[in-house]
């Protein structure tokens, strides 16, 4: 039996690519490559630890609108290029962009649960795994690199096509990955159905989205399913599943209990907590999203 454990912090160290170089008074500075940007966070409610003279030698700024809609624009001190640059993270390659979801086609704060991820599978021949909202793909060529068959599914063809662009950027276009322009949900379901199992499975659910057929996802309602099905593709032999939510009214111990319930006939462990990024300037932990996650005991 899956056993709950209690609250954990799975906590993200700067490398030579990114880094959260301080934070306070709702915004964060980090550094993307050779750029650096600002960026609102609502969660930095402390005082910054640099001076302005550092933030001020930001390349760029994103502020949202007065909404609650998320909008917002990015605002350059100086030039960005605004087709990307090239940024990597252990083997992986991809390019980084300002977007106008005021990310940068990738999130660094997920780079432990790749680690994790790598960590389960290890010694295993041949894992099997599926990154479902798979995104520009950086933790699928994680994954690969660590020698699985990797399954990347993502409900926008913009974002498969970007996720294939930087596996040939890495150098890794003729690995075994599969890469899926559909809804999550749905194709889970049709995995289950054709009898498919994983050996781990990685999932990043956005707040809301729609499907490349209209398919309309909220958090909500659509995420205990997901999970019901993801556990049939997994066996007493699989490895790990990973969950992170973001911006939502949620908490880790309801997603947490959600997956202990989910996983009860496997053996194994279920954790859930936060996830959060380690400033450079003074070491403070800044807290990005909640997790839950089963791993099986060896």
């Amino acid at each position: 039996m899956a056993d709950l454990l209690p609250l954990a912090t799975l906590v993200g160290d700067a490398w030579e690519d990114y880094g959260l170089v301080d934070s306070g008074c709702g915004r964060k500075l980090e550094r993307y490559g050779r750029y650096r940007f600002i960026r609102p966070e609502p969660q930095a409610m402390w005082q910054p630890a640099l001076p302005q003279a550092e933030w001020d030698k930001a390349d760029g700024e994103f502020v949202p609108a007065s909404d609650e809609d998320g909008g917002g624009r990015w605002y350059y001190h100086r030039p960005v290029p605004a087709e990307g640059w090239p940024l990597g993270w252990r083997e992986a390659r991809f390019t980084a962009s300002c977007t106008p979801f005021r990310h940068l086609g990738f999130f660094p704060d997920m780079a432990p649960v790749w680690d994790w991820l790598r960590e389960q599978v290890a010694g295993k021949t041949d894992p099997a795994f599926l990154n479902l909202f798979g995104y520009t793909g950086v933790g699928s060529q994680a994954l690969a690199a660590a020698g699985a068959a990797v399954t990347h599914v993502d409900a926008s063809k913009k974002s498969v096509a970007q996720a294939r662009e930087n596996a040939a950027l890495a150098g890794i276009a003729e690995r075994p990955i599969r890469w899926i322009v559909d809804d999550a949900g749905k194709f889970a379901a049709r995995e289950v159905r054709r009898g498919r199992r994983y050996d781990a499975i990685l999932l990043d659910p956005p707040k809301f989205g729609r499907g490349p057929n209209g398919e309309r996802w909220q958090i909500e309602e659509g995420l205990a399913p997901l999970l019901a099905d993801c556990r049939h593709l997994l066996d007493a032999d699989s490895r790990a599943l990973f969950l992170t939510v973001y911006a939502v009214r949620m908490s880790a111990l309801a997603i947490g209990e959600l997956l202990a319930q989910l996983f009860a006939d496997l053996p194994g462990k279920v954790e859930c907590g936060e996830l959060a990024v380690r400033e450079e300037a003074r070491g403070l932990l800044l807290p990005t999203a909640i997790f839950a996650r089963w791993s099986r005991h060896d």
